[in-house]
């Protein structure tokens, strides 16, 4: 039986982490690139999937094939609704190794798929098919990455069928790296005519998001977050559960270790009462109207 909280000190597989997060990319741009616009951009991101992480099904012409990450046995599957498919090995390779790779077996497959090759939401991009940096890959480390996702993805969706208003799906965003839900008040946020394009499509709508991230970044740890926006005023001084819990004003987010998650007596309900706590603190400051949107 598996460990459904592992530990997974970042320090631990880091040079493992950034590699996987080109790869997801890759295959995330894929998916861009074959599937409409949808608010928020909501038809990028990837799901949790019984093995791994998954595009879904996407169309090309009148067929339609899908892209797997598997990390139980360690491979990008891609199958396709004509019946053929093909594998790409997850081991350790370079960026570049597995961007050719994988668009061979795309070629391979009749599917010409064209994608922007800069990777996104990181400091100092290397276009996929030159970085030779990146090139680990734990499949130990790899495979608790995806039995964190799956939990957090259970208890996400728990905490996703409590509302009945606005609410993404529990996905998986390959920009930023997180397992994500987002739910919305149903009024406009105030413009920001500052922020790129990924940025304002985001956050068009006042929201309240909750997330798990492996803890890449400031935070240097693997935790879960929320943060409501725009942030109504006292925000910071809420009280949430359960007690570790705390907000960071360098991040602008409430922050629950991922070990306070596993190590407590029962790490699905010390989840979903940070969820729920925090839900609760941004909705109540922001006014939102609570009564019509829960269930």
């Amino acid at each position: 039986m598996t460990n459904a909280w592992p530990s997974l000190p970042l320090e631990e597989w880091k040079d493992t982490c950034a590699t996987l997060h080109m790869w997801t990319q890759i295959v995330g741009k894929v998916r861009l690139a074959q599937t409409p616009l949808i608010n928020h951009w909501w038809n990028v991101p990837l799901y949790v999937s019984a093995r791994g992480l998954t595009t879904t099904a996407m169309p090309y012409g009148d067929m339609f094939f899908e892209m797997e990450f598997d990390f139980i046995d360690h491979k990008l599957e891609i199958t396709c609704s004509q019946g053929t498919s093909a594998a790409v090995a997850l081991e350790p390779k370079s960026v570049a190794t597995f961007y050719e790779e994988t668009m061979a077996a795309l070629r391979g497959l009749g599917f010409e798929v064209h994608i922007w090759k800069m990777p996104v939401e990181i400091p100092d991009p290397i276009p996929f098919d030159q970085d030779q940096q990146h090139a680990s890959y734990d499949p130990e480390y790899v495979n608790r990455f995806w039995q964190v996702l799956r939990s957090s993805e259970r208890v996400m969706q728990e905490f996703r069928s409590r509302f009945i208003g606005k609410c993404s799906p529990v996905h998986f965003f390959w920009g930023s790296f997180d397992l994500a839900v987002t739910r919305f008040s149903g009024r406009p946020a105030p413009p920001r005519p500052e922020a790129d394009v990924i940025t304002r499509e985001a956050y068009s709508h006042e929201v309240i998001s909750h997330g798990w991230w492996p803890g890449q970044g400031p935070l240097g740890k693997a935790a879960f977050y929320s943060y409501t926006a725009p942030a109504p005023e006292g925000l910071g001084e809420a009280k949430v559960r359960p007690e570790q819990a705390y907000y960071s004003k360098e991040l602008g987010l409430f922050v629950l270790l991922h070990d306070d998650v596993r190590n407590a007596p029962d790490p699905d309900a010390a989840l979903m009462d940070f969820l729920q706590t925090t839900y609760e603190a941004g909705a109540n400051l922001a006014k939102w109207d609570r009564a019509a949107l829960e269930r």
